[in-house]
């Protein structure tokens, strides 16, 4: 027995058959892999948590920037109705999924919503008496609003603000699931055969020789960890420039980077640019009726005015709802836990060894072929270019998955 042995090759007698060696093979790989997934499990579980939460709380924000909005407009436009509403909930609608990574342009949603919005001002605030306009008159309504620049610089304002906001958000959150992908696709990597036989040959050979309860040098296991886990640990500098991202990320979102400040008040800049229309009606209703031409003469206006047509000097009061912890301090706290993680690609070798029963003082140990009193270890560094001298695993190129995952890092981290 032991003569057709590929790894576990004995020098005197052996219990082990070819088929024991591969099953030793395959639960070799599978402790490694399990021992990955433990390694990465708090990390994973924070990183996956707040994607979750984030993404909740930004969608609970843009629900409370609508309801607001709508409230503005109930308090004080109510001749509107329901329509000014709908125009509302599309361009939450659009914020949402701009939020979520939609290609749809910030400038184009608040556009829509202006052009949509002026043809409902004028026919209920400038031109009370009147029927609803045409389509036609709508249309020439709509190409007014840019023309005339009917809202003064409040649409173009809103944009600035909400693009920025909007953008920081975005990305904050792309981060997060770059930060999943990352870690799931370390966690799921197929090793190298050199690998493969290097793990069987440090848990599983002393078997093979009798020797149940030896357990692998601590340095050894090291060694063949730094090989095995080389690519893995290249993605290291750039893990560590993917939290310093977040971090600067997260410190620049304030102000109009800040979309819960920026939404939660814009239906005040909405009011401001109504109010600007209302301010400057005079002339707007002449330009308006040389421009679209409508044909209808102008009804004599009710000296009676609907309530809505004043400016309310009274601010719409809105009671923001004070969340105990606010996004900011979150998003803070997220990046202090992160931080602690750091260096857990370049700790990973260390990690596995420690947790797979190796003898740390590298005294009466395996080292692949024997019991050893005293192993001298074999200094060798982290990361795929250290490994050439490793006499345990051979090194191949990189992983394509782990150079793919470097590349998304690279690209997130210029973002």
């Amino acid at each position: 027995p032991g003569s057709d042995l590929q790894v576990c090759i004995p020098k005197g007698s052996t219990c082990c058959s070819r088929k024991m060696e591969e099953k030793y093979q395959a639960t070799a790989r599978l402790n490694m892999e399990q021992l990955l997934q433990s390694a990465s499990t708090e990390l994973k579980f924070l990183v996956i948590q707040n994607a979750a939460v984030f993404q909740e709380a930004f969608e609970i924000v843009v629900r409370h920037a609508r309801n607001f909005t709508n409230s503005m407009f109930r308090t004080h436009y109510q001749s509107m109705g329901p329509r000014a509403l709908k125009f509302v909930g599309e361009l939450f609608t659009d914020v949402s999924l701009y939020i979520l990574g939609s290609d749809i342009s910030v400038n184009d949603m608040i556009n829509e919503f202006f052009d949509s919005l002026f043809p409902l001002v004028y026919s209920h605030l400038i031109n009370p008496g009147f029927p609803d306009p045409s389509v036609e008159m709508t249309e020439c309504l709509r190409a007014a609003r840019r023309d005339l620049k009917v809202f003064g610089n409040y649409p173009k304002m809103m944009m600035t603000q909400v693009s920025k906001s909007l953008q920081a958000t975005r990305v904050f959150l792309q981060a997060l699931n770059l930060g999943i992908e990352v870690i799931n696709t370390t966690d799921h990597l197929k090793f190298s055969k050199d690998c493969g036989r290097a793990l069987l040959k440090m848990w599983y050979c002393s078997h093979c020789h009798g020797l149940v309860l030896a357990k692998p040098c601590a340095s050894y296991c090291g060694v063949v960890m730094q090989g095995c886990l080389a690519g893995v640990v290249e993605i290291d500098n750039h893990w560590r420039e993917y939290i310093g991202s977040l971090e600067g990320l997260t410190k620049g979102m304030h102000g109009i980077y800040d979309m819960e400040h920026v939404l939660l008040n814009l239906f005040s800049l909405v009011r401001d640019a109504i109010v600007y229309v209302q301010k400057n009606e005079g002339k707007l209703s002449t330009t308006i009726s040389r421009l679209c031409g409508h044909a209808q003469q102008r009804q004599y206006r009710s000296a009676s005015y609907p309530e809505d047509l004043f400016i309310d000097k009274k601010v719409l009061k809105m009671t923001h709802i004070e969340q105990e912890e606010t996004l900011l301090s979150r998003r803070r706290e997220l990046i202090t836990k992160l931080k602690s993680h750091s260096s857990f690609y370049s700790s990973l070798p260390e990690y596995i060894c420690k947790h797979s029963s190796a003898v740390q003082n590298d005294t009466l140990c395996w080292n692949g072929q024997e019991v050893m009193e005293r192993y001298s270890p074999q200094i060798t560094r982290n990361g795929a270019k250290a490994q050439p001298g490793n006499h345990e695993v051979k090194m191949k190129g990189s992983e394509p998955v782990v150079s793919q995952i470097i590349d998304k890092l690279k690209h997130i981290n210029q973002v």
